[in-house]
């Protein structure tokens, strides 16, 4: 399964920022997208690509389509840019705090996968102490919580198997 890169671009891990190369997932296949390059201009994308079809194979529906994805693909990057990296970094946090709650609540908790999640949370929560801005503290409360919630969870799977063994 491939995902959608919208909002990051696709980059190999390279750093040469000048020269990411984005590309934009469709049904059909991924498809590179031309982006400005130093000097406003488009930068060269080559004519056939192993990713899939050039541009000029698609039909004008499908060009039409692409174009309205590059357009909100660019609205979304420019949205991402005006936000503070810190507003950015919590909402992922919280991302990640909501995937915690929903392994903990499931009818057979998934306590693994749980934990890394909240592994997760606590890293970039301890990692970045001081920096994530004034919802800093609303993570490390949403933390605890999740800990506390791992804990009862845990409690609970271990009171069940030890009720089952008897």
């Amino acid at each position: 399964m491939q995902m959608c890169h919208v909002g990051y671009g696709h980059a190999s891990m390279r750093h040469n920022l000048g020269r990411i190369s984005v590309s934009l997932w469709t049904p059909g296949g991924e498809h590179p997208v031309d982006r400005p390059g130093p000097s406003g201009e488009p930068t060269a994308t080559p004519e056939a690509s192993p990713e899939g079809p050039r541009t000029e194979d698609l039909s004008p529906e499908e060009q039409a389509q692409l174009e309205a994805m590059r357009a909100q693909m660019e609205q979304v990057q420019a949205q991402l840019l005006a936000a503070p990296a810190s507003l950015v970094v919590v909402n992922h946090a919280m991302g990640l705090y909501e995937l915690a709650a929903l392994h903990l609540m499931q009818p057979d908790p998934q306590l693994a996968e749980a934990s890394l999640a909240i592994d997760a949370v606590s890293a970039l929560v301890d990692g970045l102490q001081g920096r994530l801005g004034d919802e800093e503290q609303t993570v490390r409360d949403a933390l605890a919580q999740l800990r506390a919630a791992y804990l009862e969870v845990r409690s609970r799977q271990e009171g069940d198997k030890g009720n089952t063994a008897t």
